[in-house]
């Protein structure tokens, strides 16, 4: 979905977007299972807004932290009425790759 804030430190789903997803998602007896996103500038931990705009107590949300060059921090949380609590991942390779 495109960024309607147009910000580089701050994303907001356009709403007809948003909107038009959750009822394609309701017609196919849907439900969001993974919420992802990128952090540029911070750790990859939930921002006081993304802890706010948390509304699918069923998903997991994955953040993915790109501030520090040529490196990747990749998190995974379950946010429930405010409350963050940290997920184990495991990054498997694809059925198409072997193994390093």
């Amino acid at each position: 979905m495109v960024n309607a804030a147009r910000s580089p430190t701050f994303y907001e789903f356009d709403s007809m977007d948003l909107l038009a997803l959750y009822r394609e998602m309701d017609e196919r007896d849907e439900e969001p299972i993974v919420v992802y996103h990128s952090h540029t500038a911070t750790e990859a931990y939930p921002s006081r807004t993304d802890v706010s705009y948390a509304s699918e107590p069923g998903a997991h949300y994955l953040l993915v932290s790109t501030r520090e060059e040529d490196s990747e921090e990749i998190r995974s949380f379950r946010i429930v009425d405010g409350v963050v609590t940290e997920e184990e991942i495991s990054i498997v390779p694809s059925l198409n790759e072997s193994p390093a």
